[in-house]
């Protein structure tokens, strides 16, 4: 028999509350090697991720992945590392408190949280603070603007492994992405053209995404053609042609053949074939992180101007620019449509504090603890 946990902070007095929770992949809690061990283990270990059978993974995950890797992988944080901690858990946070400061701007009374898929802050801790605060209405969002089992799904999978545990659930409302989402896309144009403003844009915009094995898309899996959608639309809103736009792939991991063009191998050809200047913007990562900091801003950057190209510029994530608080404030409103989530003032004005009274009492009269 499965023991089904509720809070232990319940008070009928407490009115219901609407939240939003909004999911990121995760990163290490520091830059050494133990930590990157315990983030890779529980990120390489999702079976979303890894899509090869247990007993055969395990064997490579912990007898050779886990013995080399990290150290590897700790060197490239430490090179990203703020005095704040990981550049994606700083964003993640930053992220979470300007979105309820422009929620309320709006009107709406809505409790905003943010969790790691991997690592901490936990689905389940932070689940489970919103349960102490009787979030009732709860609105998931993923940050991954197009949808991969990989990410999005393993989300939801993190969501429902610790709700299956719950007595009282709350109502639930997921966001599937947001890959072609207006707001989305007009505050990628802003991120680009602000860049730009100075000397204008590049021989080449490079819109490079995050790459999969191939064989997920061959399986089903849309984040490919969703990716492309993205990439047109955004090139379409700044007047680029398609000769001056590529569109790639990176992050590779393994010998299996992945989503192509690899942008490590598009950057060498381009510094190769001449081109002067080359932009890379990754609309994938709503926020900076290992892969944008280290692989592309860094890393890509060598590749680029080793193989003969002349200048090299990264664009950065959309992070905390006010565009992008603001598409996701739209795309919150757009998703609690139809819930109630009026301000605490509004609610009092209303009567909302007496009534709250009332239903106290009446518990109480009935049996109720307290």
């Amino acid at each position: 028999m499965p023991r089904f946990t509720s809070t232990t902070e319940f008070d009928h007095a407490t009115p219901e509350r609407t939240g939003v929770l909004l999911v990121q992949l995760g990163t290490p809690d520091a830059p050494h090697a133990g930590a990157v061990r315990r983030f890779l283990a529980q990120f390489l270990g999702d079976p979303r991720v890894v899509e090869i059978p247990r007993p055969i993974w395990r064997l490579v995950l912990h007898g050779l992945i886990l013995r080399t890797r990290p150290r590897k992988s700790a060197a490239k944080y430490l090179r990203i590392w703020t005095q704040q901690g990981s550049p994606l858990a700083v964003y993640t946070r930053l992220q979470s408190e300007l979105l309820r400061g422009a929620l309320g701007e709006r009107g709406l009374a809505v409790e905003v949280a943010a969790a790691m898929r991997n690592g901490k802050p936990s689905i389940a801790s932070v689940l489970r603070e919103l349960r102490d605060r009787n979030v009732t209405r709860l609105l998931v969002v993923p940050l991954y603007p197009q949808y991969s089992g990989s990410t999005t799904a393993s989300s939801y999978d993190a969501i429902w492994s610790e709700l299956r545990r719950w007595r009282n659930l709350p109502e639930l409302r997921t966001v599937r992405g947001f890959h072609v989402f207006d707001p989305y896309i007009e505050a990628l144009v802003e991120r680009v053209r602000a860049s730009w403003m100075d000397e204008g844009p590049p021989d080449r915009l490079v819109i490079s995404f995050h790459g999969l094995p191939r064989r997920m898309l061959l399986l089903g899996d849309p984040y490919h053609c969703e990716c492309l959608a993205t990439a047109r639309r955004l090139a379409a809103r700044l007047g680029l042609p398609d000769e001056r736009v590529v569109v790639s792939f990176q992050s590779r991991l393994g010998r299996a053949r992945w989503l192509e063009p690899y942008t490590d191998r598009t950057l060498a050809a381009l510094g190769r074939s001449g081109v002067g200047r080359v932009d890379v913007v990754c609309p994938g990562f709503v926020a900076d992180c290992l892969e944008t900091l280290e692989e592309i801003a860094i890393e890509g950057r060598e590749t680029f101007l080793a193989a003969g190209g002349r200048e090299f510029r990264y664009i950065p994530c959309l992070n905390d620019h006010p565009a992008f608080i603001s598409a996701l404030a739209s795309l919150v409103q757009q998703h609690v449509g139809g819930w109630p989530v009026l301000r605490p003032d509004a609610q009092a004005s209303a009567g909302g504090d007496r009534e709250l009274r009332v239903r106290r009492e009446r518990a109480l009269a009935r049996g109720a603890a307290r």
